[in-house]
C-alpha cells in the first residue's frame, strides 16, 4: 500500500512540473500550487523543530548535555526553524506576484519543485513525502548504515584428496559473482571497533570443466564424462540466494558536531569474518560446439543433483570500500557423489555505500 501510494505521489509531482512549464498553463491552478506549497512548508518545519526537539531531550535524559545546555540548544533550533519559515514564505510570495505580474508560469524553480504529499494523517514525519531536498535534522547517533555489496573473481572447487594443481576445472575460465545488499551495526554503544554486517546476496559460482568434458546426471550421481564432440565452451552454474553474517573489525575515526557525531571508517582497514547460509536457486549448463558445419549451443537447465541447502564460510580484508574477499562453501555440491566437493572462490568485494 506504501509503496503505490508513493508511486501515485511520484506521478502526480511529474504530471504537476510538466503542466507548470507548459505554455498554456493555468494562473489559477499554478498560484493554488504554490500556496498549498507555503502550507506544507510550515508542517515540514514544524516536523523537523520537533525531531531535534525529541533528540536533545534524549541526550538531555542520557546525561550529554545539562539542563541549561538543552534549554539554549532547543531555542536556537526554534529560532532557526521560525527563520526557515519566514525565509522560504517570502520565496514562494515572490513567485505568486512574479505570476501575477506576468499573467502564467514562468520558472517555477526550488521550492515549487519540492512539494510535500501527505499521506494519512498525524504529527509522524513519516507521514509525508518530501520530494527534492528534505530540511530534515540529522539523528544525533546513527548506528546501523547500509551498502551495495558487488564482488566477483575467481571459481574453483576442493576435491577430497586432490589439490587445486590437479582441479578438473579451469583456473582462470571458473568464475563467480555476488550482488547483494547489506546493513552494519555498530555493536558497542561508545566505540566503534566492532561491526555486525547482514543482508542478503545473490551468488552465481561458474565452474568450466577441462579436458571436453560435461557433466551428466547418471541417476546415481553427477559425474563429468567426455562430450562426443569437440567443446567449444563447456560451463556449470549454480546461482544461490544466501544471507551473510560477519563480524567487522578494524579502527574508525570519531566525527563529532553539535548536532550529530558519526563513526568514519573511510581510509582505514576493515577485516570481516563470518558465514552464510541459505538456498540453492537453480544449476544450469552452457555447451557450445559444431555439428555438420553448423554451430550449436545448448542450455540445460536440470537439478544435477545439487545440494539445495547452502552453508559456508567467509571473510574479507579491505580498505575503503574494496576488499579481497574468499568464501568457501561447507555443503557438498553434489548430494549423492563418493567423492566430497565443494565450491571455493576468491575475488574483490566492493561495499558501495
Amino acid at each position: 500500500m506504501k509503496i503505490f501510494t508513493y508511486c501515485t505521489a511520484i506521478t502526480v509531482w511529474v504530471l504537476t512540473m510538466v503542466s507548470a512549464q507548459a505554455q498554456e498553463n493555468n494562473l489559477a491552478d499554478d498560484i493554488a500550487i504554490l500556496k498549498a506549497t507555503q502550507e506544507q512548508i510550515v508542517t515540514e518545519e514544524k516536523n523537523a523543530l520537533k525531531n531535534e526537539v525529541e533528540d536533545i531531550n534524549q541526550r538531555l535524559e542520557k546525561d550529554e548535555i545539562s539542563l541549561t545546555e538543552a534549554e539554549q540548544l532547543k531555542e536556537q533550533a526554534a529560532e532557526k526553524r521560525a527563520l526557515n519559515i519566514e525565509n522560504r514564505l517570502a520565496i514562494i510570495d515572490n513567485k505568486i506576484a512574479l505570476l501575477e505580474r506576468n499573467g502564467g508560469s514562468e520558472n517555477l524553480a526550488d521550492d515549487s519543485e519540492r512539494v510535500v504529499f501527505s499521506i494519512g494523517s498525524g504529527d509522524d514525519e513519516d507521514s509525508y513525502i518530501f520530494l527534492g531536498k528534505k530540511n530534515k535534522a540529522k539523528k544525533y547517533d546513527r548506528r546501523t548504515t547500509s551498502a551495495f555489496v558487488l564482488a566477483f573473481g575467481l571459481n574453483n572447487v576442493i576435491t577430497e584428496g586432490q589439490s587445486l594443481d590437479d582441479s578438473d576445472f579451469k583456473i582462470g575460465g571458473s568464475r563467480f559473482a555476488e550482488i547483494g545488499w547489506a546493513w552494519k551495526t555498530r555493536v558497542f554503544k561508545n566505540t566503534n571497533w566492532l561491526r555486525v554486517k547482514y543482508g542478503f546476496s545473490f551468488q552465481f559460482n561458474g565452474l568450466k570443466p577441462t579436458d571436453n568434458r560435461y557433466y551428466v546426471d547418471t541417476g546415481d550421481q553427477t559425474e563429468l564424462q567426455e562430450f562426443r564432440l569437440d567443446l567449444d565452451k563447456s560451463k556449470f552454474r549454480m546461482d544461490n540466494l544466501v544471507f551473510p553474517v560477519h563480524f567487522e573489525f578494524g579502527p574508525s575515526k570519531k566525527i563529532e558536531k553539535e548536532e550529530y557525531f558519526r563513526y568514519s571508517t573511510y581510509n582505514k582497514i576493515k577485516v570481516g569474518l563470518g558465514g552464510y547460509a541459505g538456498f540453492n536457486l537453480g544449476s544450469r549448463q552452457k555447451l557450445k560446439y559444431s555439428e555438420d558445419g553448423e554451430d550449436v549451443k545448448e542450455k540445460l537447465k536440470a537439478s544435477y543433483n545439487t545440494n539445495n541447502f547452502i552453508y559456508g564460510l567467509s571473510g574479507y580484508i579491505g580498505w575503503k570500500g574494496t576488499a579481497i574477499y574468499l568464501k568457501y562453501d561447507l555443503n557438498t555440491i553434489f548430494k549423492d557423489n563418493p567423492i566430497d566437493q565443494r565450491n571455493v572462490s576468491l575475488g574483490l568485494r566492493f561495499d558501495v555505500d
